[in-house]
């Protein structure tokens, strides 16, 4: 292993953005095993914190590989597409009128059934999203694409948020 590695490369998986989460948890425990600081108590101080440099270093591989969102954007700067989410807010018409339509039915919604419908609708809109992610990147190989479509899911779990706090707001 080497600090350097990608994190497919220490988690020895596949560079794409498909993963079996089972096989990234049962990785990043054997990781965790074999860099724990404890294990190197005896070997003084300077073993210890290489050690936890490395433990750090994996669960920081670990974050970015079990959250679809965060892979799909590590994969895309990999591919020289990075995603410059905060001076790149570019969108499809298509796509904004359709935030434009969810955030009215938001504002609009005065009932659980109204939020709850909206929240389906979201959640059927994040599962297109994530397939297409799925196709863009392990199919088609168009991280430009896949950048953009990661900062329109960025978008889409904001407004999630946002849904959520309206169920709050309505005491659910």
């Amino acid at each position: 292993m080497n600090l350097n590695d990608t994190d497919f490369e220490l988690f020895a998986v596949p560079a794409t953005f498909a993963q079996d989460r089972a096989a990234l948890d049962a990785r990043w425990k054997e990781l965790q095993r074999e860099a724990h600081p404890d294990r190197f108590a005896a070997q003084g101080a300077a073993a210890q914190r290489v050690a936890m440099q490395w433990s750090v270093r994996i669960n920081e591989a670990y974050q970015r590989l079990k959250d679809p969102i965060r892979r799909a954007s590590y994969i895309c700067e990999l591919n020289g597409a990075p995603l410059n989410a905060e001076n790149n807010t570019a969108m499809p018409p298509d796509f904004l009128m359709q935030q434009m339509e969810w955030r009215e039915a938001l504002d609009d919604a005065d009932d659980a059934d109204a939020v709850e419908k909206l929240q389906a609708e979201v959640e059927a809109g994040r599962a297109r999203a994530l397939s297409s992610l799925d196709w863009l990147i392990d199919e088609k190989g168009d991280y430009p694409a896949a950048a953009q479509q990661v900062r329109a899911l960025m978008f889409i779990e904001r407004f999630g948020q946002d849904v959520e706090a309206k169920f709050d707001q309505l005491g659910q």
